[in-house]
């Protein structure tokens, strides 16, 4: 009897716990209880049937600097890698291996020896951890996932996972949240922040990637009534702070970056809703305080904010398509701002621009469409160059000869080694010179002929990584989506 009473006081008292207001005034509405991990081997890498070794990468320069790519646009939150001797061959470089996968559109993430990388098949999502030089496979983790896409009909994972420490975080395209340990994949704790938080589908699922901060998980929320922006424990899964209760959640993923010496997390929320409402969020990553907010949303319903705000030089620039267009903000030493200025005449919709050297370079195109190379003056507005890049090849389709023109379309760039790695959205690789007075192809490649390649290309220990999200249109093989690994390495010869 005095047991089941302990039992019922304990139990209520944590229920009790559990819902006492976290920073910012919210409520963890279901806390998530941390599995106990026994000590065990980490498994051993080993190969499996969709895996395909080419060739073994060329060694390092031991001079090269190197880096791993734990999250969503790399080790900075900028797309800019700090590695160097990295070369494109101008035929192309070569396969060191690929991986027949699932559906979706999350890149893979690097750390150290593990690449993490997850997809969908069928009614299952498996997250897959490899080795990152030879594709080998350490462990797999699966689960179920129903979710069916209304304007896409891919129905797999968008958000890119983010390794920190020992542990990788996992977020589906349907809400899931999970914690699994980067060694052996078992899971640490589980979240479903879909039921749990009310948060309804959205236009195109959960497409925001979360970032880690001081043992905090942010993600970009969108709860209804609040919070916008949420942090949870890394070790726990507990919510830590929820801040915001009007904007949704967007498909741009937050970043970190320092202000005035100070470190700031950047969230451009904007979501599904009527009247269409968004904007950006500047928060203390450690309480969720708010510096302000900047409203910047289309007015059409159908339409999201796509695009991670771009932190540079005491300076944010933001930009949306749906006719919303592109803003600049200079940022105070007190949490404040001032706009530089804001324009509708180019607005990108999901490539990420990147800011060198008081400029700001991106994609101005659409899929399938011809794309330019733009450079802006961050501090005016002023479009200081534009570079159309569009070309004409002779290919066999089917055995038959056809002569076709492509462009970069709405592709993604990595700035490295003082240039521009570019994988344009039909599968095409170039290696750019890009600067004020315009941009020039050092090297191009056609890597694949699939349409949607929309993943952010990955760059680590002169490895490229690189998603085909669908099967080829063009040639005699028609290959399936794949994740490939391409090598880079070179010897700083150019």
């Amino acid at each position: 009897m005095i047991d089941s009473i302990a039992l019922g006081l304990a139990a209520g008292l944590l229920a009790l716990q559990s819902q006492v207001p976290i920073q910012g005034g919210f409520r963890d509405p279901a806390p998530p209880k941390a599995s106990e991990l026994e000590e065990v081997e980490p498994p051993v890498p080993l190969a499996y049937d969709e895996l395909t070794i080419h060739a073994a990468p060329r060694p390092l320069d031991p001079s090269a600097v190197t880096s791993d790519w734990p999250g969503f646009l790399g080790p900075g939150h900028d797309g800019r890698s700090p590695e160097t001797h990295v070369v494109v061959p101008a035929g192309g470089p070569p396969v060191v291996w690929e991986m027949r996968r699932g559906s979706g559109y999350a890149s893979p993430v690097v750390h150290g020896q593990y690449l993490v990388f997850t997809h969908r098949e069928g009614a299952s999502v498996h997250v897959d951890c490899l080795q990152a030089e030879t594709g080998e496979r350490f462990w797999r983790f699966t689960y179920p996932c129903d979710y069916r896409g209304h304007y896409i009909k891919n129905g797999g994972p968008r958000a890119t996972p983010v390794i920190a420490g020992e542990r990788v975080y996992v977020h589906g395209v349907e809400g899931m949240l999970h914690c699994l340990d980067l060694a052996t994949g078992r899971v640490v704790w589980k979240r479903d922040l879909e039921k749990e938080f009310a948060l309804g589908d959205g236009f195109f699922g959960v497409v925001a990637s979360p970032i880690a901060v001081g043992g905090l998980l942010i993600q970009n929320l969108g709860a209804p009534n609040g919070p916008s922006v949420a942090a949870f424990d890394l070790e726990t899964g507990r919510l830590v702070w929820g801040t915001g209760d009007q904007w949704g959640a967007s498909c741009a993923s937050p970043v970190l970056a320092s202000v005035h010496g100070r470190p700031r997390v950047f969230v451009l929320t904007g979501g599904k809703s009527l009247p269409p409402t968004g904007g950006l969020m500047v928060l203390d990553p450690s309480t969720g305080a708010q510096d302000f907010s900047y409203p910047f949303r289309s007015r059409i319903y159908e339409s999201v904010n796509g695009v991670s705000p771009v932190v540079a030089q005491e300076r944010v620039f933001l930009t949306a398509s749906y006719g919303t267009g592109s803003a600049c903000l200079a940022l105070d030493g007190e949490g404040g701002f001032e706009e530089l200025w804001r324009t509708r005449r180019i607005g990108v919709q999901f490539s990420n621009p990147i800011a060198v050297g008081g400029h700001v370079y991106l994609i101005d195109g659409i899929s399938d469409r011809p794309g330019a190379i733009v450079c802006l003056d961050s501090k005016s507005g002023a479009e200081l160059s534009r570079t159309d890049l569009y070309w004409d090849e002779t290919v066999v389709d089917e055995g038959v000869e056809k002569h076709l023109s492509f462009s970069i379309g709405e592709g993604s760039m990595i700035h490295v080694d003082g240039r521009f790695l570019c994988l344009g959205d039909n599968g095409h690789l170039l290696w750019l010179d890009c600067s004020p007075e315009g941009t020039e192809v050092l090297a191009r490649a056609s890597l694949f002929r699939a349409s949607e390649s929309w993943s952010p290309p990955v760059l680590s220990r002169g490895l490229l990584y690189v998603c085909q999200n669908n099967r080829e249109h063009l040639g005699v093989a028609r290959a399936p989506a794949r994740l490939l690994c391409y090598d880079l390495r070179g010897d700083g010869a150019r």
